[in-house]
């Protein structure tokens, strides 16, 4: 019988209920399928006080944050809409400080990344929040990088993740680290989690990112590349088609969407690939060449930059066909 990891999960007035329940649930799916508690769970609030969560639900906390001692295992502390109060509140930022410095690994969820700059774990780090509260939170704390765009990222004894369910994948990713694939991969199932995210793939993806775009000459111009993937998409092209000078349509791209039009070009080509690759057979080189890579060593080397992993380990871990054969993916890159 191998010992009992003890974990801690920090909740608190306006805290999201899915951040936390996300964690508990995955952990305790791992004590069932394992038959004995590989963790220990517990909730605490400050004073222990019941938690009237961001959705309205309340849940009643297992022990006073303020009376919670190490050694953890694993302190996470979620995110929520209150999670600007919990950050200034000065007893609960010292308490999370304080049981920081006695766990093994110290993770957040979503906007529990401010809580944990805050009590100062998070200096001279990069780190994962909810895409909607980087900019705030990187203002607030300029020692600390906020990336908006991964699903997670961990760091030695630090792993911060993305919003609400993102907790998910992080948690996957702990089990994983903790008591090996298989589990995890079981844990995934019985949740019926279709896929296992690797951390670094983007939160807001070109498919599902709101529709923000206001200048018609770039909105025309994403749309032309969003159905021509295959085709001539330099800088000079597009400029060449939209009228102006590739200047100027790099101005335009980089004020209405954050990047420069050959980013945007590489970023939907590779989520282009990364739907075909789980929602289709095709190989994938009819895939690079659809996408407009060209060859398959170019498309790895896309998707190697965009999700830390090769197409054909994307294929094996992420689609959700289940009768995908080796020969989907001939022509294949090295996994």
């Amino acid at each position: 019988m191998g010992t009992t990891r003890r974990v801690l999960v920090v909740g608190y007035p306006a805290a999201e209920l899915l951040d936390i329940a996300c964690v508990t649930a995955s952990l305790q799916m791992a004590n069932y399928l394992r038959r004995r508690a590989i963790y220990g769970l517990r909730l605490a609030s400050p004073g222990g006080a019941p938690i009237r969560t961001a959705a309205g639900l309340v849940l009643n906390a297992e022990i006073a944050l303020e009376r919670a001692r190490g050694p953890l295992d694993t302190l996470v502390v979620s995110g929520g809409i209150g999670y600007v109060d919990a950050m200034r509140d000065e007893r609960l930022v010292a308490h999370v400080r304080r049981l920081g410095r006695e766990a093994r690994r110290v993770a957040s969820v979503c906007t529990g990344a401010g809580v944990l700059a805050a009590a100062g774990l998070l200096d001279g780090r990069r780190v994962a929040t909810h895409w909607h509260h980087a900019a705030y939170l990187q203002r607030r704390f300029p020692h600390v990088e906020f990336d908006s765009d991964p699903i997670f990222i961990a760091e030695g004894d630090v792993c911060t993740s993305a919003g609400v369910t993102a907790a998910l994948d992080l948690t996957l990713a702990f089990i994983e680290a903790d008591e090996g694939p298989a589990l995890a991969r079981d844990v995934s199932r019985h949740l019926v989690t279709y896929l296992q995210r690797p951390g670094n793939q983007a939160q807001m993806s070109m498919f599902t990112a709101p529709p923000a775009v206001r200048h018609s000459l770039v909105r025309e111009t994403v749309s032309h590349i969003s159905s021509h993937l295959h085709e001539d998409l330099s800088a000079a092209t597009l400029a060449r088609r939209a009228g102006v000078s590739e200047r100027h349509l790099a101005r335009l791209f980089h004020r209405e969407i954050g990047l420069t039009p050959g980013r945007f070009v590489r970023r939907a080509r590779v989520e282009a690939a990364a739907h075909l690759l789980t929602g289709t057979d095709l190989t994938v080189e009819a895939i690079a060449g659809r996408c407009g890579f060209g060859t398959v060593e170019a498309l790895r080397q896309a998707f190697v930059g965009a999700y830390g992993v090769s197409p054909s380990h994307y294929r094996a871990t992420q689609s959700t066909s289940t009768d995908r054969t080796d020969t989907a993916t001939s022509g294949r890159a090295s996994p």
